[in-house]
């Protein structure tokens, strides 16, 4: 039985935009690979960090949304902390209560994308 988690993490901002997109890409892409059904991705660009962190004080943040087994989590979390470009991430696993706030974000979000347009 696969669970909802959320993953947000904040990538290095000493890499260029595409470099950034590439490691976004390589994260995506395991977990396509590990058959994760992803809901949501948000990428939040670059934001002021509230602390430093190996003495840089922005970083790209990006979050994923998805529902995937329970033991991918641990391969997922392993990658991050190899990979130097990734300063922080946390994986929340999403209870139904969630689960249901995200879904209407969602919603919302693409309410006020189409109301831009």
């Amino acid at each position: 039985m696969s669970n909802h988690y959320e993953t947000v993490f904040v990538v290095t901002p000493v890499l260029s935009a595409e470099q950034a997109k590439e490691t976004v890409d390589k994260f995506k892409q395991m977990l396509k690979d590990a058959k994760a059904k992803i809901h949501n991705e948000e990428h939040w660009g670059l934001k002021k960090l509230a602390y430093p962190i190996q003495k840089k004080s922005t970083g790209f943040y990006q979050l994923f949304q998805y529902e995937v087994e329970g033991d991918f989590i641990a391969k997922l979390e392993l990658a991050f902390k190899r990979d130097e470009r990734i300063m922080r991430f946390l994986t929340v696993k999403l209870d139904k209560h969630a689960v249901a706030y995200a879904e209407k974000r969602i919603e919302r979000l693409k309410s006020t994308a189409k109301a831009a347009k």
